[in-house]
């Protein structure tokens, strides 16, 4: 129990009297009690041990005894060196009428307070019990004290959820009999921020006649659906409750203002109030609902798995799915490309799923349509008074801006003016601002999803929901289209802006005829047709958003045909865990925590793909660490990629030989992202480890074959290398760029990075500048290892001007 000297040192002292009063018979009736206890200690204990016959005799004992009994009880809850699952047992004793004083509550809290407390909350059993059966004189000068363990208790982690919010209610029901609040002592309590701050906004709300009866049913909502009979007694509250509709709207509104992590009581609170939102049929409802359940669903940067308050998030979710408008589509895509939550993330899905059946749209199209454009322009910029001057949210390549201007003369940052008189509209515009760039990420992201669909567009729709759009036009003007009229031949393009309008241009500059349109994957282009786009994006100096034109493409291979309903292609790697599932989550995986715990030592991430129709499952398992003594987890080792069909709220199995090669391809590349950038191959200074037990994986990953990502690595060099100023100093191989220095020639390996030294191949440990590639154009970012073996070629062709220490010393080892 937190803090218990807070609150122990309110309670009032006992005197000898009442001490001795409470404590007459007690241990007579601890060893009668013992002793039914002992006898029914065969019995299985899943059951309630006041079930069993022996118990029977317990009933006919006297009140006083059994009082006694109970108190002797709450001190073995309390006291007992092993945690004893004696609730039950303590709440059985004492019910009924028995002759309960105030000194038995003072030394029962006693008793709590100098003993220990288990996640069982036995020891809370029998106060709760006592403080409701006393009268509210009896209570006065206890309210501090009940007060203070209130707080404590609400902050209580330890103790299970039911115990601790059968005290916080009992006890806080009691407070309200001595103090006469109107509002609930265990409603919106100070577990949170938002309690204190509810209460202290919305008072008079909150007690108007009948509310506080219309919050408590709210909180008794237990599930995320409410039942039949929970939406009748509502709905009579509501209708007899005059404010009770307002106070609903407010407590609502200052969440989705206050937008930061709840108490569970809290959350379940609010669960019962947007079932009771929901009851209102108006758009105000629908965008306050909409309002409240991105402020549920959003986490913590640091703590990105778990929502603000994730029963609100799920129970919201699923109503919003069922309203009308605009503001359900935008909120429901905008979730499911933020949030990590593998349970909200499902709800998300499958209410995506719902609303596209109710308004005739695949869910990829729901996605699309549901592109928020904050009200920028067609070309990406909003523009607004801000007293004298002018400013300007604009998207600039893939951030969003806000820029100042006065009298159309740029500004640098923002004036002092603003600062100083217009605080309120500068942070409403940097809200704005952010607001644009999550959507401009999660918009990129939802493109990219694209390459693993087999979707087409008629011409206008292509160039209204990629082109015309101020959000998705950062990416699609750089992307590569194919446009057909009978959809069997394509011809591919770049989107070009005419006097006309928008049209796709093959790499001639010639109008792509057709009006049909799909994006351009290098899986369905011949080899002579890709390497003519990967040349054309270098010369023309196109910076991708994305990796298209030099996208790796993954076939089938045999021995996954073999193994049927599996690929093991990117199994037995080691990866460093932390990194690896940060890379997992921004990708769009989903995945559970590796630990040292039941169930932790292996997980499955999960991802979408092919517009929600087939489902990647990426198995790995916790490597545990050779000290035991540490249980953080820093390595994970990768097992089956695995493949499943939606078929209607379920996913089944299915053989990778029927999954779609599109599907297939881009859950491959992500793999194998995850073991080439994460692998513990990846780190030179695992030269130097000597006997560690990774090691041989290690030397024979780190020069290994070329994975497909590696070979697109290669081809990318191949075109870069020739405008660099080192081309006279390199050269390829199958596996290697041979770099020439003046000191010694390098070989890095075109997968991991490592590099060897000529003639010996000792390994050479170096951690090169990220931006040593200078000027040079680069055709994508996404693909870090490239510019990091750019960086290592440019700093070892210069070896003889190397000052580092470090380096230098292992150059002339």
């Amino acid at each position: 129990m937190a803090d218990v000297e807070d609150w122990a040192a309110l309670l009032p002292e006992l005197t000898d009297a009442d001490r001795r009063q409470v404590e007459c018979g007690l241990t007579e009736a601890d060893a009668r009690i013992r002793a039914v206890l002992h006898a029914a200690s065969t019995y299985y204990w899943g059951s309630s041990i006041t079930s069993v016959p022996e118990w029977s005799a317990v009933e006919s004992w006297p009140v006083e005894v059994r009082r006694s009994a109970a108190l002797a009880m709450h001190r073995e809850a309390s006291t007992s060196s092993t945690p004893t699952a004696l609730n039950d047992v303590v709440r059985a004793l004492a019910d009924g009428a028995l002759p309960w004083t105030r000194a038995d509550l003072v030394w029962c809290l006693e008793v709590a307070a100098r003993g220990e407390c288990y996640d069982n909350g036995a020891h809370l059993e029998l106060p709760t019990v006592i403080a409701a059966a006393l009268p509210p004189a009896e209570l006065a000068d206890l309210v501090p004290a009940l007060d203070a363990l209130v707080s404590d208790l609400v902050g209580d982690h330890f103790v299970a959820v039911e115990p601790r919010r059968r005290a916080v209610l009992l006890i806080g029901e009691s407070l309200d009999r001595a103090t006469g609040r109107r509002v609930p002592s265990w409603l919106l309590h100070d577990g949170d921020g938002f309690g204190p701050l509810a209460r202290a906004e919305l008072g008079a709300v909150l007690a108007a006649p009948g509310v506080p009866e219309l919050l408590a049913h709210c909180a008794s909502l237990a599930k995320p659906a409410a039942p039949a009979t929970w939406q009748r007694r509502v709905g009579e509250l509501l209708d007899t409750t005059p404010g009770g509709s307002t106070a609903v709207l407010s407590i609502l509104e200052a969440f989705a203002d206050y937008g930061r992590p709840l108490h569970d009581d809290t959350d379940r609170l609010l669960r019962g109030l947007v079932w009771a939102l929901s009851r209102q049929p108006d758009e105000r409802a629908t965008d306050l609902l909409a309002r409240v359940t991105v402020a549920a669903a959003t986490a913590p940067r640091q703590a990105s798995g778990f929502p603000h308050a994730q029963k609100t998030a799920v129970a919201a979710i699923a109503l919003l799915a069922g309203r009308g408008g605009e503001a359900p589509v935008r909120t429901l895509a905008r979730l499911a490309v933020t949030v990590r939550n593998k349970a909200v993330q499902s709800r998300v899905q499958t209410a995506l799923a719902r609303l596209g059946a109710l308004r005739g749209w695949s869910l990829s199209e729901v996605l699309e349509l549901a592109v928020d454009d904050h009200g920028l322009g067609p070309d990406g910029r909003l523009c607004t008074r801000v007293g004298p001057y002018e400013a300007a949210i604009e998207v600039t390549g893939e951030k969003a801006r806000l820029t100042f201007a006065r009298d159309a003369v740029p500004l640098k940052g923002v004036p002092a003016p603003v600062k100083q008189a217009y605080g309120d509209e500068l942070r409403q515009l940097r809200d704005l601002a952010k607001r644009v760039g999550v959507t401009l990420a999660a918009e990129r992201q939802r493109v990219e999803g694209l390459l693993s669909e087999e979707r087409t567009w008629s011409y206008p729709d292509w160039s209204s929901r990629f082109l015309g759009h101020p959000i998705t036009a950062a990416y699609a003007p750089r992307l590569v289209w194919e446009a057909s009229t009978d959809g069997q031949r394509w011809t591919a393009g770049l989107p070009r802006r005419d006097s006309d309008g928008w049209t796709i241009a093959d790499r001639e500059g010639r109008a792509v005829p057709g009006d049909r349109v799909r994006l351009w994957h290098p899986a369905r282009a011949t080899t002579d047709e890709v390497l003519a786009w990967r040349e054309h994006v270098l010369a023309t100096g196109l910076a991708q958003p994305f990796k298209q034109a030099f996208r790796e493409v993954y076939l089938l291979t045999p021995a996954e045909e073999r193994t049927h309903t599996y690929s093991n292609r990117f199994a037995a790697h080691i990866l460093r865990y932390r990194q690896a599932n940060a890379l997992l989550r921004a990708r769009g995986w989903q995945a559970g925590y590796l630990g040292t715990w039941d169930g932790g030592y292996e997980s499955e991430a999960t991802k979408p793909f092919g517009g929600g129709e087939w489902r990647a499952s990426f198995h790995h398992q916790l490597v545990e660490n050779a000290d035991e003594r540490r249980f953080d987890v820093e390595y994970c080792s990768t097992d089956q990629v695995r493949f499943a069909r939606r078929e209607g709220a379920t996913w089944q199995p299915t053989p990778v030989a029927d999954v779609p090669p599109l599907v297939f391809s881009e859950a491959m590349r992500d793999v194998d992202l995850f073991v080439g950038v994460t692998s513990i191959a990846s780190d030179p200074q695992w030269a130097d480890r000597g006997e560690d037990r990774f090691h041989a994986y290690w030397r024979s990953t780190a020069v290994a074959e070329l994975t497909p990502s590696a070979q697109v690595r290669r081809d990318a060099l191949a075109r870069l290398l020739p405008r660099t100023s080192i081309a006279d100093r390199v050269s390829l191989s199958e596996r290697y760029l041979h770099v020439r220095g003046t000191i010694r020639t390098y070989r890095i390996h075109l997968g991991s990075g490592n590099i060897l030294m000529e003639p010996d191949d000792a390994y050479l440990c170096i951690v090169a500048a990220r931006d040593r590639t200078g000027r040079l154009h680069l055709p994508f970012d996404d693909d870090p290892m490239l510019s990091m073996i750019l960086s290592k070629a440019i700093m070892l062709a210069a070896d003889d001007t190397i000052t580092d220490a470090t380096v230098l010393g292992q150059l002339v080892r």
